[in-house]
């Protein structure tokens, strides 16, 4: 992959687009010619690249703590669906694993919440949660139990089963044409931010670890927030989206 260089001038670089290179290794980046003041620091600070934290050899064992559940890290597709080879830079970061140890849980008033997610199983987490560790010579990730989005049943992610406050939904198809009929390219499509529930969690829980039901059933066509929650598309190519039922914006009928 050729380096990528980024100079003041005479193009000025905007936090959007430093925030688009946050995948890059911080090996394949090169700064050249900035002048003092260009970037602000918390846009430099956007640019760093999380490297896993390793653990010793001479360590046997990684007992999680509290609330948090230790997964391993299921291994990046290396095709696509219709068996095209992928380059590393273009396989995308997995967002699965396997839960092999579990926290005590935690305490909510005077009521003990235990972990929920039971080692073994397959689970889909957020995106950009957890600390990556490498242990055994495998990554790993260390994460809340709330940042499990769901336990994944089948290969299939229309399967998944979703965790605490989250609800999952089917994606509404783009419109394909616009009011006066003029026919939409792939690029100009907008984004859906409407759907069908199919599966909603337990509920949230109060302030004294009460399990609160969602006000929203399975089969209600919802609209959500638009850059709310963590897309996903299934091996038909359907598109679901999971995110928090406060993101659920109204019911539609």
């Amino acid at each position: 992959m050729a380096a990528t260089q980024l100079t003041a001038s005479p193009v000025t670089v905007s936090a959007r687009s430093l925030a688009s290179l946050e995948g890059l290794r911080a090996s394949s980046v090169k700064f050249a010619s900035l002048k003092p003041g260009t970037l602000r620091q918390s846009q430099f600070r956007r640019m760093v690249v999380k490297a896993a934290s390793v653990v010793a050899p001479k360590y046997t064992s990684l007992k999680p703590l509290g609330d948090r559940v230790l997964v391993k890290i299921k291994e990046a597709e290396e095709k696509t669906l219709g068996g095209i080879l992928l380059p590393s830079t273009a396989q995308s970061k997995p967002q699965g694993g396997e839960v092999v140890a579990v926290g005590e849980g935690r305490t909510i008033g005077k009521t003990k919440i235990g972990i929920t997610v039971p080692t073994g199983a397959q689970i889909i987490y957020s995106k950009y949660a957890g600390t990556e560790v490498e242990f055994n010579d495998v990554k790993h990730l260390i994460l809340k139990e709330d940042d499990i989005v769901g336990i994944l049943e089948t290969e299939d992610i229309k399967d998944l089963k979703p965790l605490n406050d989250r609800v999952f939904i089917k994606v509404a198809e783009a419109e394909e044409k616009t009011a006066g009929g003029l026919l939409l390219t792939e690029t100009t499509k907008e984004k859906p931010s409407i759907g069908t529930v199919i599966a909603v969690g337990p509920g949230s829980l109060d302030e004294e670890g009460t399990v609160k039901p969602l006000p929203i059933s399975t089969g209600s066509t919802v609209l959500y927030s638009k850059y709310a929650g963590n897309d996903f598309k299934a091996k038909d190519g359907s598109n679901y989206i999971a995110l928090r039922a406060s993101d659920v914006m109204a019911i539609l009928s």
